[in-house]
């Protein structure tokens, strides 16, 4: 990965904002929950923006430029941050379309080369709107569940698709890259493993980059697109988790070379669905963003260290998996349990309604929210995920909270 200078980087964004200037936000991460709780649950940041976008956004606000998106702008920057970040260059724009968001690509996707009643398999436990958005389609979630290292696991994946292939006219797998909410960032080698599964039971890729620019130090990521074996599959990303604007909805859908004809099958009308200002903050991001990035990266890196040693202090009996990329935290809080409340199935999402298990008790008891493990299928029971993409205070604050709850 490509870093910025010395000379060029800034402070740590996740030190910029405190706690009473955040509760001035009326997104969800901080109108959900009553002012007495901390929210690191849902996938939002605690940052500014970064300068280069909201240059770009007061621009637009000024000249009016509130139209439609138009052009390619957003794929060629895309391309450039592709070359820069991960050295690949098989970025083809000419094989791109902008959408509204990653997950709506994702089921216009599986509307186009899955057909209803076919099989989508995931590997469990993962992001919990796949479930949603796969149901939704009319086709069904098929788990593969990760292995105890929380890793793809080839054997599972195999059987997934053999199965799949015996009762689907058209399967496919929605792959997670890097993977949520695990932090796991699959490595060249797995990716090839499933490239190859896929190709001999004939499924067909998608695979979800939305946290691709959040590795942090000691893993690197790999587009699946540049795998050998994923010339049919697709995949979906935007600046969205990296630049925090998930309320500025834009996105990339990529085909790899034998799958450019499905990709021209979403409907042009669907161009509309992105925002002209979520396109111009993206764009923005990815080109001139960088050295915002790094700095995060750097302050997440900081957190992820800060993170561990809080657990070790406050919760001893809490595992978390470490995770390589994304801003998120597996916490295995198996021990504390028995959680009578908690289901073991997905299919729901992540929201205040959701919650349950050790989730609920950090509430009930912390006041610290967090995002329920069972919402993310089969292997999330007793399990919670923690955002910890926010300062260093409040994470300490949160911890000790829990701690406090669990241990009196």
């Amino acid at each position: 990965m490509t870093r910025t200078s010395t000379l060029e980087r800034v402070g740590n964004p996740l030190r910029e904002l405190s706690l009473a200037q955040l509760r001035e936000r009326t997104s969800t991460k901080w109108i959900a929950h009553p002012c007495d709780v901390i929210p690191l649950w849902v996938a939002e940041m605690d940052v500014p923006l970064a300068p280069a976008v909201a240059d770009a956004l007061h621009g637009a606000i000024a000249a009016g430029d509130t139209g439609y998106p138009a052009g390619t702008r957003y794929a060629e920057a895309l391309a450039g941050f592709a070359h820069a970040r991960w050295n690949w260059n098989g970025l083809e724009v000419a094989r791109t379309r902008v959408v509204a968001d990653v997950m709506t690509g994702i089921a216009e996707v599986l509307r186009i080369v899955t057909a209803p009643g076919d099989d989508v398999v995931v590997a469990s436990p993962v992001y919990a709107p796949f479930y949603a958005f796969i149901e939704h389609t009319g086709r069904v979630p098929l788990e593969a569940p990760l292995g105890s290292d929380m890793r793809l696991d080839a054997d599972a994946l195999d059987a997934a698709f053999a199965l799949a292939a015996r009762r689907s006219r058209h399967p496919a797998f929605l792959l997670c890259n890097p993977h949520n909410p695990t932090g796991t960032v699959h490595t060249r080698a797995e990716l090839e493993t499933v490239a190859s599964l896929a190709r001999r039971h004939g499924v067909r890729v998608l695979s979800d980059e939305i946290h691709a620019p959040l590795v942090l130090p000691g893993a690197t990521f790999t587009p699946y697109l540049s795998v050998e074996g994923a010339e049919d599959a697709f995949a979906l990303t935007s600046a969205s988790k990296a630049f925090n604007l998930a309320g500025l909805k834009a996105a990339v859908a990529m085909a790899g070379a034998e799958a450019a004809a499905d990709l021209t099958a979403i409907p042009d009308a669907l161009a509309h669905g992105p925002s002209h200002l979520g396109v111009i903050a993206h764009t923005a991001a990815l080109a001139h963003g960088g050295a915002w990035l790094d700095a995060l990266l750097d302050g997440l890196d900081e957190n992820r260290t800060l993170l561990r040693t809080l657990l070790a202090e406050h919760l001893p009996e809490v595992r978390m998996n470490a995770p390589e990329g994304t801003y998120l935290a597996w916490l295995d809080c198996r021990a504390l349990g028995p959680f009578a409340d908690e289901r073991t199935a997905s299919g729901g999402c992540h929201g205040v309604a959701d919650l349950a298990g050790p989730a609920r008790m950090f509430l009930d008891r912390a006041r610290v929210a967090l995002s329920s493990g069972h919402v993310y299928g089969t292997g999330g029971a007793g399990h919670a995920r923690l955002n910890y993409g926010t300062s260093p205070e409040i994470l300490r604050e949160a911890v000790a909270r829990m701690g406090r709850a669990v241990n009196g």
